[in-house]
């Protein structure tokens, strides 16, 4: 099933932005118990050509040194910290420095190719968590609660077509343009249809998964020129099969629902919070209103600030 969450602070200001989406994702939380996972915009403040790593390092002195070698030829390392997981891999997140964002990709690409590493995620303007088990874990384990920002989008996962692990819980990133993410209810029947085209313009795939092709999509409309609401309304008429799409900008969130209808989403506004959700119960927990509205078969909603 799947749920999706995101919430926008209108004023621009600073919220708990993690405390929110925590809340929102604890009443979803029946709609997927594999993992869950966080991108929240506006919370860090990063330097500009600095870039936040979040990466999966197995629980091993050697490759956690040789990570921080490889990433010491391209820069020097600021903030790092080591998460300890209760499996046999820790996720080591740092902070670094590249002259320009199109060597970000290819630095994850050389990383990924080390034996006992996978890189999650690099950002500069949200900060990305995701991790397998229940929300409350994971919030725990992350500290999620003290995260703040302006808005971001949230999901808890019921995995149906690849496997449960960090890299494969939702969001998922595109690199195409920065800090652009999805996450996603449902499935995306003509997914070669969609992948082709994105592949032959050079964009690079590394795993199967659906959504994965969908911020593909995405970013690659907001690359050429669309704004937002444009993209996602081109989403609705590109991708067909049930879907509910809520995608994360650094200026915005939106969300696109199939032309059927056949996965929920709904949305509450008022003069301060825009949310959107799978389910009512979880809007609740993120403002006051009885204004809720069941987005319809084949409509977009987004804000941007």
């Amino acid at each position: 099933m799947c749920g999706i969450a995101g919430v926008l602070y209108k004023d621009k200001k600073v919220h708990h932005v993690g405390k929110s989406l925590t809340s929102m994702l604890e009443s979803l939380q029946h709609r997927g118990p594999d993992s869950a996972g966080y991108a929240i915009y506006g919370g860090i403040e990063l330097s500009e050509n600095h870039y936040q790593l979040n990466i999966e390092v197995k629980k091993s002195q050697s490759v956690l040194d040789q990570l921080k070698s490889i990433l010491e030829q391209s820069s020097p390392i600021f903030n790092e910290q080591l998460i300890e997981s209760v499996d046999n891999e820790d996720v080591y997140t740092c902070e670094i420095e590249l002259e320009e964002y199109s060597l970000l990709n290819p630095l994850m690409k050389k990383l990924d190719e080390i034996n006992g590493i996978q890189v999650i995620n690099g950002s500069h303007s949200f900060e990305m968590i995701k991790d397998i088990g229940k929300v409350t874990d994971i919030e725990k384990r992350y500290n999620v609660q003290d995260k703040t920002g302006t808005h971001g989008i949230g999901h808890t996962r019921f995995a149906t077509e690849s496997g449960i692990d960090r890299y494969h819980a939702h969001p998922y990133q595109s690199y195409i343009i920065p800090d652009i993410t999805v996450v996603h209810n449902g499935q995306i029947t003509n997914y070669w249809k969609i992948r082709d085209p994105l592949e032959r313009k050079g964009h690079t795939f590394q795993s199967l998964n659906d959504t994965e092709c969908i911020v593909h999509y995405m970013a690659d409309k907001l690359n050429n020129g669309y704004k937002l609401e444009e993209a996602l309304e081109e989403a609705v008429d590109d991708l067909d099969g049930p879907f509910s799409i809520l995608v994360g900008t650094p200026n915005g969130i939106g969300i696109a629902k199939d032309k059927l209808g056949l996965r929920p989403g709904v949305m509450a506004e008022t003069d301060d919070v825009f949310a959107i959700a799978s389910e009512e119960m979880a809007l609740h927990d993120v403002l006051d209103s009885d204004q809720i509205e069941q987005i319809s078969p084949g409509e977009t909603r987004s804000y941007t600030i």
